[in-house]
């Protein structure tokens, strides 16, 4: 039944409704309903965007400490803060991670619903649509932070190092990511090194946020301080994140 016309049967309807949470509550013990209606309970009670680069670098490492400790707060991610986020965004970070099943940015950093633009593609293969999805949070509503975070172990870059070392390509659309991580597979095979597909994984990272940081679009951000573009690498092992460039005065 429709009742957008009806303004006197919508009020009958939202007092009833009052009532209705009213008498439930009541029925509630006094500790379950405080837990239930806590913003601080449920971890949702959001601390301050960080608005500089500096301070949005210092809450992702703070919530990577807790990540590598095991203290996490699961920050922003109840039924609470999702209606905060419903109708408008403010991530404080763009993060361009891999794919990898066992790098999350959301949970190694601690974070929560709306506080993270997340990019996930092969070893971090960046064309143009990828660029464009990074660019789209400093440009658009001011996000402090592009954070490109290699890992450990990278499948992608292994299988990269490996075609490109042997000349094998690989199948379908994978040599796509192959193509995109040659630079960084050149530069490891200049300098060398005991462990090159690790080597090349970090090359990688720097490459892309070197690239990132010096492009037409983002520079100007960067130069004025309103935009940080960070490095860093992701330890499997350990949990902890290790920035490898970047890093805001």
């Amino acid at each position: 039944m429709d009742t957008a016309g009806c303004p006197e049967r919508r009020a009958v309807l939202a007092g009833a409704l009052a009532g209705a949470t009213v008498a439930l509550a009541g029925c509630t013990s006094t500790s379950a309903a405080t837990h239930a209606i806590s913003p601080s309970a449920a971890g949702s009670s959001p601390a301050a965007r960080p608005t500089t680069p500096a301070a949005a670098v210092a809450r992702l490492m703070e919530g990577n400490k807790r990540w590598v400790s095991g203290d996490l707060q699961h920050p922003d991610r109840d039924p609470t803060r999702r209606q905060l986020v419903a109708q408008q965004q403010e991530p404080f970070g763009s993060v361009l991670a891999c794919i990898d099943s066992r790098v999350p940015p959301e949970l190694l950093f601690d974070t929560g619903l709306g506080d993270l633009y997340v990019m996930r593609t092969g070893g971090e293969a960046v064309g143009p649509v990828v660029t464009g999805s990074v660019e789209y949070g400093p440009m658009t509503s001011g996000t402090p932070l592009i954070v490109v975070l290699g890992h450990q172990r990278c499948g992608a870059v292994k299988a990269a190092y490996e075609s490109l070392r042997d000349g094998k390509p690989l199948p379908g659309n994978l040599q796509a990511i192959v193509r995109a991580l040659r630079p960084a597979y050149e530069q490891t095979a200049k300098e060398g090194g005991h462990d090159p597909v690790e080597a090349m994984a970090r090359a990688q990272v720097t490459l892309t946020a070197n690239d990132l940081r010096s492009n037409q679009d983002l520079a100007p951000l960067v130069r004025k301080g309103a935009l940080a573009v960070v490095g860093a690498y992701y330890s499997l092992d350990t949990g902890k994140v290790e920035v490898l460039t970047g890093t805001p005065s």
